[in-house]
């Protein structure tokens, strides 16, 4: 059934209550975070978005139909409920986690999920990744194994995601017509109260356009599906701001890393005791359904170019014109700006932790790049960012975001 019964589900507060304010332009509902950044990426991802959704406006405004705006919730116990009965009654809620934001909804309602697909324009072969609150409810979803239960219990909750072989009850919608499951039980203290409150399972993807740089603030959601979507749970910047960690564990002797991500491989090795290789990228959507998301080619991807560069020489970039239009985006802040140095090409250079830091590296970067798409610049250029393990994920989605 698609539907938890009336008596199974929590109390929820009476209908007429809200501490949710409508956001319309500029306004911000009391209680919003800034967006991660140098403090003008609420601004300037506001504008891209813009730009994303312009064709969708233009349709509904000529077939005159109401321009709707997503309401902004803090995480008040009556807003939690009210946002629980909207996702039984099959509406889409943005949501927080350590990862990145998502566009929830119940995981067992076919016709809820396909609007997930229809409000972010992704392609049914893309597979959903359903979240619960508790391990002890992976049986309800998909066939475990032991190797899946070790992880389970060393990473949940956490961002990793298991692709498991699926039970009857999870619609073809939410696997793409694939016999097996994406799975994670998430830590974002704000999401499992939003899970316990609905007693549901969430399927939810990255809630911004397919294929684009990926939400860690509500802003950045507003901006995207604001005008697609009717409910946004703030609950602050993405702790992480990557992505899950994905790992195919249907046959438990040959684990894969499909996606990397803040559980790194080393970490998995260890708890499994044997290697996890990472699967293949996919150049171009295959003629089937993908086995998880975030695996073509070209992902995370900005609308400004982005050129993904083997090392960055910076002696050449001082010789460049400024007024050229090329941002220089940097793990770290470079040494050669230090003392009021090349102070001509200082606006074209950004970086994503001052100190090079892999975690803050990882939690700003995909707020950089939405502020730098929103900047006029022509190109973005990048390099990899040096090491392993966190190093790896970083460098996963600037290779997808470069790619052509």
């Amino acid at each position: 059934m698609s539907r938890t019964s009336a008596s199974s589900r929590p109390a929820f507060a009476a209908r007429g209550q809200n501490d949710g304010r409508s956001h319309n332009g500029g306004h911000r509902h009391e209680g919003g975070r800034r967006p991660p950044g140098d403090g003008s990426d609420s601004a300037t991802s506001h504008t891209a978005a813009r730009r994303s959704a312009a064709t969708p406006r233009r349709e509904q405004a000529e077939s005159g139909q109401h321009l709707r705006t997503a309401h902004l919730y803090r995480g008040t116990p009556s807003n939690l409920a009210r946002l629980a009965r909207a996702l039984h009654r099959g509406e889409l809620v943005a949501v927080p986690t350590e990862t990145v934001y998502g566009l929830a909804a119940n995981a067992l309602d076919a016709r809820a999920c396909r609007r997930i697909f229809q409000a972010k324009g992704r392609p049914a072969s893309d597979p959903l990744i359903v979240h619960l609150l508790h391990a002890a409810d992976l049986p309800r979803i998909a066939e475990s194994n032991d190797a899946a239960l070790r992880l389970a219990r060393k990473f949940w909750p956490g961002p990793l995601t298991l692709v498991l072989p699926k039970k009857s009850i999870v619609p073809d919608v939410v696997s793409a017509g694939r016999p097996s499951v994406a799975v994670r039980v998430p830590s974002h203290p704000l999401f499992r109260r939003l899970l316990k409150a609905s007693g549901l399972p969430l399927a939810a993807p990255s809630a911004n356009a397919f294929g684009y740089v990926s939400p860690t603030t509500a802003e950045h959601v507003l901006a995207g599906l604001g005008d697609r979507i009717g409910h946004i749970l703030d609950g602050g910047a993405s702790s992480i701001g990557l992505e899950s960690t994905i790992v195919d564990l249907r046959d438990p002797r040959k684990p894969r890393l499909l996606r990397p991500g803040a559980i790194t491989r080393r970490e998995l090795e260890r708890a499994l005791g044997r290697r996890v290789p990472s699967a293949a990228a996919t150049k171009r959507p295959a003629r089937g359904a993908q086995l998880a998301p975030g695996l073509l080619h070209r992902h995370y991807s900005p609308r400004t170019p982005v050129e993904l560069h083997a090392r960055i020489n910076f002696s050449a970039i001082a010789k460049i014109d400024p007024r050229a239009r090329e941002a220089w985006l940097f793990l770290a802040r470079p040494k050669q700006l230090k003392a009021g140095a090349n102070a001509h090409v200082s606006a074209n250079i950004h970086w994503l932790d001052p100190r090079g830091h892999l975690h803050g590296a990882a939690h700003q970067l995909f707020g950089k790049l939405r502020a730098l798409d929103a900047g006029g610049w022509k190109n973005i250029h990048v390099e990899p960012v040096p090491g392993a393990g966190l190093a790896d994920a970083i460098n996963d989605r600037l290779r997808r975001a470069a790619a052509r």
